[in-house]
């Protein structure tokens, strides 16, 4: 039996080599390739190998994994020469105003299906009206309709889905009602998984079709990926929003996640003009807010050129609530985005799943009820214990409000949540988690119920898409600046503040320093890349605003890991609350076994 500090050896070393292949053909992030090879002698693969090992360490900055944590805390604070917030991007701005007639298409939005053999279509007819009395337009003038073919310019087949409007109503005399133009969901059924498609959507009867448009659908369950998922949260419509936006696209992403805080329309007022820079936190009870639903529009304009072409799924945000007349809320959001919550046995679609390759997707509402009692913590539990990891070994989570957090903005806002659902994830091993919410960018170590833990998922958390609410730069662990366990109250749920019971910080609110779970943290715009290599390891990647235009520049970058042999009794109760690690298992394998065995297994 080896020891377990000879096996993290033995596995960094496999980790370098197959690492380095990927990475050195991947160094404008080109699609991966897989290296294939057929007769080789035990010299001449020995040879291979340690050539490629000492050239790695010789002549390059190897990129750290999860394996060599948990890392020492780093922190990076707002760059002197760089401004905390941005200026808006008004709606005067070509970018977000209609380049088409009110009967064609415009705002086309692509969103994935529960599996690759499926895809939604969604666009926008019609004006739009705003004013003290608005009447809704008839979503059964028009028809939605979707041409689509394997070639350009040939369309062999042809589905029809469903439209709908939605309001945002104000019972105050003065303020400005709207009704949205005509908002078209199609569902394209039968496509071929990695393949290319070229569509059109309108009203043939009309002739209001769109011009062409073209997709690729993401590859089939199994151990196929997509070549770079982009994520990012909290965008809004600013400066930074676009160079956010242009920085993402020259990524090439094949899937965007967008985790929360859409458009900030409910910064706004009625009128247009801007409002308080943070109406929940100078108004957290009122019952009606002001919002310019316009922005949604114009957002829907900006993002269509990305949007068209590659599939974007979302989850609701704080800044969707945007509560109206009657009690009402989350209107635009519901209407707007097609999800396959029906696909993925939801009954919602604040929570839905859905699948990329060898990648599950969770996506949780932390706006709606998330309680072990609940409709939602259910469908949870389902989805998760209906995963098969020898399909999709990778599971990731996602929901706007993020359970660690080491900055003064919303810390421990959201205990409540991470109470309720937390030992659940950690049951199933869930691998990743990403949420926005903060202003910045933070990722942690591996952790459970606040300890360090190897099985617990990785917590990354990309709020920096670039809004106006500008870059959050204080931490919770500054002198000064420990929030009092009345601030930081949730617009959903209870609230949990907790002392922490062990470690440095026991019996306190707040670490008086960077807390051990955090590993990085950095107070700058930006977007991250994951890249799933296999089903052991992916590349994740997070890129600053400010180096959007420096040759293979990140600002953090890491391989994360998975160790199913280690976390393989995931799906067992625990029982223990205390976020105290599992017992390791040690491997069985000889020095050369392993190196062998995993080259033949995982790398070819």
């Amino acid at each position: 039996m080896l020891p377990s500090t000879v096996i993290s050896s033995q596995s960094n070393i496999l980790l370098k080599f197959r690492l380095l292949i990927h990475y050195k053909i991947n160094t404008k992030h080109t699609h991966t390739h897989s290296l294939r090879f057929y007769c080789f002698t035990m010299n001449s693969l020995l040879f291979f190998f340690f050539f490629f090992f000492f050239f790695s360490t010789a002549s390059t900055t190897p990129i750290p994994t999860t394996l060599d944590g948990p890392f020492k805390p780093v922190t990076h604070r707002l760059d002197p020469t760089l401004r905390q917030g941005s200026d808006d991007v008004p709606m005067t701005d070509p970018r977000l105003a209609r380049k088409v007639d009110s009967i064609m298409p415009e705002q086309i939005a692509l969103a994935a299906s529960y599996s690759p053999s499926s895809i939604w279509v969604s666009w926008v007819t019609g004006d739009a009206q705003i004013g003290a009395n608005v009447t809704a337009l008839d979503p059964t003038t028009v028809a939605s309709e979707v041409w689509y073919g394997e070639e350009s310019g040939k369309y062999g087949f042809k589905q029809r889905g469903n439209s709908t409007v939605y309001s945002q109503l104000y019972p105050f005399a003065g303020l400005l009602n709207y009704t949205s133009g005509i908002i078209h969901h199609v569902r394209l059924e039968g496509l071929q998984p990695g393949k290319r498609y070229y569509y059109k959507c309108g009203d043939s009867s009309l002739s209001a079709m769109s011009k062409e448009h073209s997709f690729k659908t993401l590859p089939p369950p199994g151990h196929n990926f997509p070549p770079r998922i982009a994520v990012v949260g909290d965008l809004g419509l600013t400066r930074n929003s676009t160079s956010t936006i242009d920085h993402l696209a020259s990524n090439d992403p094949s899937l965007i996640l967008m985790v929360g805080d859409l458009t900030y329309a409910n910064q706004y007022l009625t009128t247009g003009g801007k409002g308080v820079p943070c109406y929940s936190c100078a108004f957290p009870d009122a019952p009606i807010r002001e919002t310019y639903q316009p922005r949604w529009d114009g957002w829907g304009r900006f993002m269509e050129p990305l949007t068209s072409k590659i599939p974007m799924m979302v989850i609701e945000g704080n800044h969707e609530i945007e509560p109206q007349i009657g009690g009402m809320t989350f209107q635009s959001y519901l209407t707007r985005f097609a999800v396959p919550s029906q696909e993925s046995n939801s009954n919602s679609n604040f929570y839905y799943s859905f699948n990329a390759g060898g990648v599950h997707f969770i996506m949780l509402g932390a706006y709606v009820d998330y309680n072990r009692t609940g409709a939602q913590y259910s469908w949870l539990k389902a989805d998760l214990h209906r995963i098969d990891r020898q399909v999709t070994p990778w599971v990731v989570a996602s929901w706007h409000s993020p359970w660690y957090n080491s900055y003064s903005s919303h810390y421990q806002e959201f205990e409540c949540m991470r109470q309720e659902m937390e030992e659940l994830l950690y049951q199933y091993g869930v691998d990743i988690v990403f949420s926005g919410h903060v202003h910045a960018y933070e990722r942690m170590n591996r952790v459970y119920n606040y300890s360090l833990d190897p099985c617990g998922p990785v917590y990354i958390t990309v709020g920096d898409g670039g809004n106006i609410e500008k870059i959050d730069t204080e931490f919770a662990d500054d002198p000064g600046k420990c929030p009092s366990q009345g601030d930081n109250i949730p617009e959903f749920g209870g609230v949990c503040h907790l002392n922490f019971s062990t470690g440095p910080a026991k019996g306190k609110f707040c670490w008086d320093q960077q807390p051990e779970w955090s590993a990085f943290r950095e107070s700058s715009f930006g977007h991250g890349i994951i890249e799933v290599v296999n089903a052991t390891y992916a590349l994740w990647t997070w890129h600053r605003n400010q180096d959007s235009y420096k040759e293979n520049s990140r600002g953090d970058e890491i391989y994360i890991v998975r160790q199913p042999d280690l976390c393989s009794k995931s799906v067992q109760p625990i029982t223990s609350k205390t976020g105290s690690p599992r017992s390791k298992e040690v491997l069985h394998a000889s020095f050369l076994g392993f190196i062998f065995s995993s080259l033949f297994q995982q790398l070819f």
